[in-house]
C-alpha cells in the first residue's frame, strides 16, 4: 500500500489540491489579484502533476506492446489532456482565438520545442541518430495537410458559410486520422518502426513492468476525471490573477499547450539521451499530428453545438511560423539521421516563437 501511494503521489496530490480547491467556499472567492494568481499557479502546477501521472502509465503501457501502438497511446493520452482542458476553458474564457492560438502553441512545442532539443542534446550525446525516415515523411505530409485545410483555409471563408466549412473540417480530419491510424497499426506499420538493440530500450522498473494494463488504465481515467475538475476552477482564477497585468496575448494558449506537452518533453528527452530518436520522432511529429486533426473536430463540434464559431484562421506571423517549422522539419528528417546542428536549427525556430510570444506578435 505504501509503495503505491509513493507511486501515485502525482495524481494524490492533484486530487488533494481539487477538493481543497472546491472545499474553499464555492469556486474561490477571491479577494485580490495576488491570491488569484498563486491560486492558479497551484492549480497548473496540479493539473500538471495529474497529466504527469496519466504519462506514466500510458508509457507503461506503451512499453508493454511497443511501437508503433506504445507511441500511439502517449499521443493520444496527450492530446485527450488537452482537449479536456481546452472544452472547458472555453466555455468559461471568452476568446474566439484560444483554440486556435492553443493548437498553434502546442505544434510549436512539439516539433520545435521537444525535437529540437531532443535531436540537440541527443547530437552532442550520440552524434548522428537514426530514425526510419519513412515515419517522418508521413508525419510531415499530413501535419501540413491537416494545419493548412483546418487553419489556413479558413481565412477566406466568409463568415456565413462557418457551419458548412466546420462541418467540411470535421470529416476531413476525422478521415485524415483515420487513414493515418490504419496505416500505423495496420500493413504500413513498419513506417514507424526502428530495430534498436536491446540496449537501447528502456526498462521499466519492477514496480512498472508488474503492473496490470487494468491498473493503468483506470489511473489515467481517475487523472482525466481530476484535470477536468481542476479546469474548472482554472478560468476564473487565470482571468482575475492576469487582470490589469500587461501580459502577453496567447497566454492562457501558451499555458494549456504547456500543460499537455511537458509530459511529452520529459518521455522524448529520455528517448535522445537513451539513443532513442525513433521514439522522439513518433513523439514529437505524431503528437503534433494528434493534436490538430483530433482536437480541431473535437472544438468544431462544440462551436456547432454553442452556435459560437472559433476563429481559427491563423495570423500571417503563425502562418509564417507554421511552413516555416514545416520546411525545416521536412528537409532535416529525410535521411534518416538527426544531428545536433538539425535540432539546433529546430531550437532556433522555438525560440523565435517564444520571442514572438514575449513581443505579442
Amino acid at each position: 500500500m505504501k509503495n503505491l501511494l509513493h507511486q501515485e503521489k502525482f495524481l494524490l496530490v492533484a486530487i488533494a489540491t481539487a477538493v481543497m480547491g472546491y472545499a474553499a467556499n464555492t469556486f474561490f472567492p477571491y479577494d485580490g489579484k495576488v491570491l488569484a494568481l498563486l491560486t492558479a499557479i497551484v492549480l497548473i502546477a496540479a493539473i500538471l502533476c495529474a497529466s504527469l501521472s496519466i504519462a506514466y502509465h500510458a508509457e507503461i503501457i506503451a512499453q508493454k506492446v511497443g511501437d508503433p501502438y506504445g507511441t500511439m497511446i502517449l499521443t493520444l493520452s496527450a492530446v485527450l489532456v488537452e482537449v479536456v482542458v481546452l472544452g472547458i476553458m472555453t466555455t468559461s474564457i471568452t476568446s474566439k482565438t484560444l483554440v486556435r492560438d492553443s493548437i498553434y502553441s502546442a505544434v510549436m512545442l512539439d516539433i520545435n520545442g521537444i525535437l529540437g532539443i531532443a535531436a540537440l542534446i541527443g547530437g552532442f550525446k550520440h552524434g548522428e541518430q537514426s530514425y526510419n525516415d519513412d515515419s517522418a515523411r508521413t508525419y510531415s505530409a499530413m501535419i501540413l495537410t491537416a494545419m493548412g485545410i483546418s487553419m489556413m483555409v479558413p481565412e477566406f471563408i466568409a463568415k456565413e458559410a462557418w457551419r458548412a466549412y466546420s462541418i467540411f473540417t470535421i470529416i476531413t480530419m476525422l478521415l485524415l486520422y483515420g487513414v493515418f491510424l490504419r496505416m500505423q497499426a495496420g500493413p504500413h506499420s513498419y513506417f514507424f518502426s526502428y530495430s534498436y538493440p536491446d540496449k537501447k530500450r528502456r526498462r521499466l522498473p519492477a514496480a512498472a513492468a508488474n503492473m496490470g494494463r487494468t491498473h493503468s488504465i483506470a489511473i489515467m481515467v481517475g487523472g482525466i476525471v481530476v484535470v477536468g475538475a481542476l479546469a474548472e476552477l482554472l478560468p476564473k482564477a487565470l482571468e482575475q490573477g492576469i487582470k490589469g497585468i500587461n501580459v502577453p496575448l496567447g497566454t492562457i494558449a501558451l499555458i494549456v499547450a504547456i500543460i499537455s506537452a511537458t509530459p511529452e518533453i520529459l518521455t522524448a528527452l529520455r528517448a535522445a539521451l537513451a539513443d532513442r530518436m525513433q521514439s522522439v520522432v513518433n513523439i514529437a511529429m505524431g503528437a503534433s499530428l494528434s493534436t490538430v486533426v483530433l482536437t480541431v473536430p473535437s472544438m468544431e463540434a462544440l462551436a456547432l453545438y454553442s452556435g459560437q464559431p472559433f476563429q481559427m484562421a491563423m495570423t500571417p506571423v503563425q502562418t509564417v511560423m507554421t511552413l516555416l517549422t514545416l520546411v525545416v522539419v521536412a528537409i532535416n528528417l529525410n535521411d534518416g539521421q538527426t544531428n545536433a546542428i538539425e535540432g539546433m536549427t529546430h531550437f532556433v525556430l522555438f525560440a523565435t516563437f517564444m520571442m514572438l510570444f514575449a513581443l505579442g506578435v
